[in-house]
């Protein structure tokens, strides 16, 4: 694999299931070319950021560079097409808008609002691993399991009734898995982001009438410069909420049981220590880092490791790279459920960082904590699938077999 073979992964979605050979390619970039100029048939061109140095800087470095008017890697036709696509998202926003609008949900994952939250996410989390208790012995654990328990909390958060959670959970894997032949509904997102927009303009028609205590109704009624925020900018909320509010910890937990299989020895570890918890869920989520990329637009001309980015060059912020960077991590191809320190940027860093982290790390350890004082055995049961995606995935299917207590 040469240079430019090598950055061309970033635009070939089938890269992202392929993983083996996707980490080879960034491992190449780190070592002979970490601002790489990636030119691809369909695809606009971009610097290829795979240092955690540089990501983190671009990340903290605050005006100087825009997610507007290029969030995230797509190809030609959809940088093209997203002005005219009226909803936008907080991924999308620069400040001072995304300040205002950040702060409508910020107070709903405070750490006084997730302790609140800890007897209604060990209650599900115990749920779900009785469920996988009772499938008898094995199951896919990511259509079983794991898609599920983050989505009835996120949900629940929102405060959307359980009969949707079904549409909720179809349609975010219809928007990220636009790449992906087995997730998608066609080529086109049009007709998914539709049916986002009908239902969630319904919900914000109902929250301003008849508000309740729940995050659907703090977006409905929010104010942004003293008037209420408009329906398709709440629209825009909703769906970041609804959608990577359950999908990434739902890649998270099952990337991490994947790789607890892949390192038995580390299983085993974590079973007989349980204290390990905590530090092997940023584990997981280092592992599988399911927000694969943000692009940056330079405001004005930015120099990174002696490279010229002009005013309005646009850079892809490689977050499962820099998370398998030599010169931060240790061993960085190595599961390590002990691992400390752990400085992995997959809920990326500065004014983007992730609104929803701490409840991640919430549901994951509440999970976890279910699941390892009770796994007796585990092993795969299958060929596991990793989604097809230029943006956000992880395992699609793992088929597993278990005892457990």
């Amino acid at each position: 694999m040469n240079l430019d073979e090598a950055g061309r992964v970033f635009c070939d979605p089938a890269a992202y299931a392929d993983e083996p050979a996707f980490y080879r390619a960034c491992s190449l970039l780190r070592r002979e070319d970490p601002v790489h100029r990636v030119e691809a048939d369909g695809y606009n061109p971009f610097w290829a950021i795979t240092k955690h140095e540089d990501v983190l800087e671009i990340e903290r470095a605050g005006t100087g560079w825009l997610a507007a008017p290029r969030p995230a890697l797509g190809p030609k036709a959809s940088d093209e097409n997203r002005a005219s696509i009226p909803i936008r998202t907080l991924v999308q926003m620069d400040p001072p808008d995304h300040t205002g609008y950040r702060q409508i949900g910020s107070s709903w994952f405070r750490p006084g609002r997730l302790r609140e939250l800890e007897p209604q996410v060990s209650g599900l989390a115990r749920h779900w691993v009785d469920h996988m208790a009772g499938l008898g012995g094995s199951c896919d654990f990511v259509t079983d399991i794991a898609m599920h328990f983050p989505l009835q909390v996120i949900l629940s958060v929102l405060g959307l009734p359980e009969e949707d959670y079904p549409r909720m959970l179809r349609l975010t894997q219809e928007m990220f898995g636009t790449s992906d032949p087995e997730l998608r509904r066609g080529e086109d997102l049009s007709a998914v982001l539709l049916d986002f927009f009908k239902y969630f303009q319904a919900l914000t028609t109902s929250r301003r009438a008849a508000p309740t205590d729940d995050l659907a109704s703090a977006i409905a009624n929010a104010e942004i410069g003293g008037a209420l925020m408009e329906d398709l900018e709440a629209i825009g909320y909703y769906v970041i909420v609804a959608t990577a509010g359950h999908d990434t910890t739902s890649a998270s937990i099952a990337g991490g049981m994947h790789a607890l299989l892949q390192f038995p020895d580390q299983l085993e570890r974590l079973r007989a220590d349980p204290g390990l918890i905590p530090s092997a869920v940023e584990e997981m989520i280092r592992w599988v880092s399911p927000v694969k990329q943000f692009m940056r637009s330079a405001s004005v001309e930015q120099e990174i490791r002696g490279v010229r980015i002009p005013e309005g060059g646009a850079v892809l912020l490689s977050f499962p790279s820099a998370n398998r960077d030599e010169d931060i991590f240790a061993g960085p191809d190595r599961f390590d459920v002990g691992r400390d320190p752990n400085r992995h940027l997959a809920f990326g860093f500065g004014a983007h960082f992730c609104l929803g982290a701490q409840l991640a790390r919430l549901e994951a350890k509440a999970f976890f904590s279910e699941l390892i004082p009770r796994l007796r055995s585990a092993e795969l049961d299958g060929e596991p699938g990793y989604m097809e995606t230029l943006f956000v995935g992880g395992p699609k299917h793992l088929p597993i077999r278990y005892e457990l207590a």
